[in-house]
């Protein structure tokens, strides 16, 4: 009975995790800096409190391993700077579900890449994923040129995403997620940090309404979001693990409703719906084939 509370109760802690990692979005268009701008101060200001809880194994760490961190790096900028971008266009809905789309870029690249194998029903789930797409991106009330973009957007971050995953692969063998996340962060940084000059003219923020935005994405998802998800990861199943993280873009949805009134049709419902499933199928199958996957060697410290 002992364990079943247990069970019970690290299930409850990882749901709420990823409610605070579905916040993200919010915080975005809450914010006053423009998009990649909010992207670069979120690392930012992630750095000293991964610095301080990784600062003892730094010394270890070898030139290679730093090189191919802050590459890592760069991938991760592309990813947040897109992921920042969509939110301006489409809804936050959206943006969360279809830059979380990663096993469909990550699992073939793999086989080529590592001649992993790909699980039976990756075609079934890809299939089903890209017809719920097309009911998501075709179900909007109000469709427009400007929406659709959003939406290329938000789909061109889980590339990004793929990227810094499988570049990250290997490393996990022999890195805690902690130095993955602090290294990578100081390329991501450098990279935000030209980008966000280039494309929008870097913003310093100096009042309490545009800092408090940043803080929160700071708080929500890189401290206690992705703290506690790795923590409640490492004491429930990979399957039961795979399927609360993918209530993020429904709780996403939820906040998006109340904070900022983003109505959802019954198409694009449906389309929600029909998505999560298909990459619940290629997540199952892929998890249930090995534990180091390069999703699952990851996935606790960078969910969205």
């Amino acid at each position: 009975m002992k364990n079943r509370g247990n069970q019970t109760n690290d299930v409850i802690l990882a749901l709420v995790a990823v409610s605070f990692l579905a916040t993200g979005g919010i915080f975005v268009k809450f914010s006053q800096l423009p998009p990649i701008n909010t992207g670069f101060y979120r690392v930012l200001f992630s750095l000293p409190i991964l610095g301080l809880l990784v600062r003892k194994e730094l010394k270890g760490i070898a030139k290679r391993d730093w090189l191919l961190l802050l590459f890592a790096g760069v991938f991760l900028a592309g990813d947040i700077a897109l992921w920042n971008l969509s939110f301006t266009y489409t809804t936050v809905a959206n943006a969360n579900l279809l830059t979380n789309l990663t096993p469909f870029t990550v699992i073939p690249l793999s086989f080529f890449l590592f001649k992993e194998k790909i699980p039976r029903l990756f075609p079934i789930g890809a299939g089903l994923t890209i017809l719920g797409v097309f009911l998501l991106i075709g179900g909007k009330a109000v469709p427009s040129s400007a929406s659709y973009f959003g939406d290329f957007l938000a789909l061109c971050a889980s590339f990004f995403y793929a990227g810094f995953l499988l570049i990250c692969y290997h490393l996990r063998d022999h890195l805690s997620s902690g130095i993955i996340m602090f290294i990578s962060g100081i390329g991501t940084t450098i990279s935000l940090f030209f980008t966000a000059g280039a494309v929008e003219g870097l913003r310093i923020p100096v009042t309490w309404s545009a800092i408090w935005p940043i803080l929160g994405l700071t708080i929500c998802l890189q401290v206690i979001g992705h703290n506690l998800l790795a923590y409640c990861q490492g004491k429930i199943s990979v399957n039961l693990s795979s399927v609360i993280c993918l209530a993020q873009p429904a709780i996403a949805s939820v906040y998006s409703f109340i904070f900022f009134a983003e109505k959802i049709t019954t198409k694009e419902m449906m389309g929600i719906v029909i998505v999560i499933f298909g990459v619940y199928l290629v997540k199952m199958q892929y998890s249930k084939k090995t534990e180091s996957s390069p999703e699952r060697q990851l996935e606790q410290s960078i969910n969205k």
